[in-house]
């Protein structure tokens, strides 16, 4: 995986300069509803991620929040892309969107994930197996053993809220745990990584941007309810002391809604 970290490293300082760069007035546009929107940074982000990823791993398939899939050869692994994850921030000037990419094996299983921050000039990063890095140093998820007093992140389905999702944050607010919805699931979700947020969870897995922050999060120690969802279904990040407070309360909340 040297390789492919290296190019998608490449790739993530890139696409974070390239967001940062002053945005065009009339770039944004409606996808399938007002609350689903796409900017020409969006588009322009994914592109040349694309062209980069098939000149250099031509075998690889590729998928992408913008442009779909490119079949790469059967068995092969592929590219999950998100090129702006948190475009309604982008797109009003708020300063919490990331660029996601992740390698997955043909089965969906992650390799490989770089999430980029363009505001804070962060890289994270992670490859199976070898531990999570914020701009090349390690990163370990908290210590603490109990949701109280600490940050939990969580995000919308889209602008809408998620079965379970209200009981959770009752359940949160009992603890005095303070929850944050701040509009990027991967950078939401990194976060755990760095053990800044005791949590993070999000009602709606997609792997364009979901999965690059759980290897890192789980490299980083965290553990992930479940392991790794289906398309669609929840995911829930704890630091490991307090998997199991985070869990019953996530079961209760959350799993038996049939979410």
């Amino acid at each position: 995986m040297e390789r492919e970290l290296a190019i998608a490293t490449e790739l993530a300082e890139w696409a974070a300069d390239r967001i940062r760069r002053p945005r065009a007035t009339d770039e944004v546009r409606e996808k399938a509803s007002p609350a689903d929107i796409v900017t020409d940074t969006d588009e322009a982000v994914e592109r040349h991620v694309r062209a980069v990823l098939r000149r250099e791993f031509p075998q690889y398939g590729i998928e992408g929040e913008e442009y779909g899939v490119h079949e790469g050869t059967p068995g092969a692994p592929h590219w999950v892309i998100d090129p702006v994850d948190g475009t309604t921030n982008y797109a009003h000037g708020i300063g919490w969107c990331s660029f996601s990419l992740g390698l997955a094996t043909a089965q969906g299983e992650p390799l490989l994930g770089v999430v980029a921050d363009p505001w804070r000039g962060e890289i994270f990063s992670a490859v199976k197996g070898g531990g999570a890095r914020l701009d090349g140093r390690p990163v370990h998820a908290a210590a603490h053993d109990t949701l109280t007093g600490h940050a939990f992140l969580t995000e919308w389905a889209a602008h809408a809220h998620w079965p379970g999702m209200d009981d959770l944050m009752r359940e949160l607010a009992a603890r005095h745990c303070t929850v944050r919805i701040m509009g990027s699931t991967a950078l939401s979700l990194v976060q755990v990584a760095a053990g800044r947020a005791v949590a993070a969870a999000i009602g709606e897995f997609h792997p364009v941007d979901a999965l690059p922050p759980l290897l890192i999060a789980t490299e980083a120690g965290a553990v992930a309810v479940p392991e790794l969802p289906a398309y669609d279904t929840p995911l829930l990040l704890v630091a490991p002391r307090a998997a199991s407070e985070a869990t019953a309360l996530w079961e209760k909340s959350v799993l038996r809604r049939g979410a």
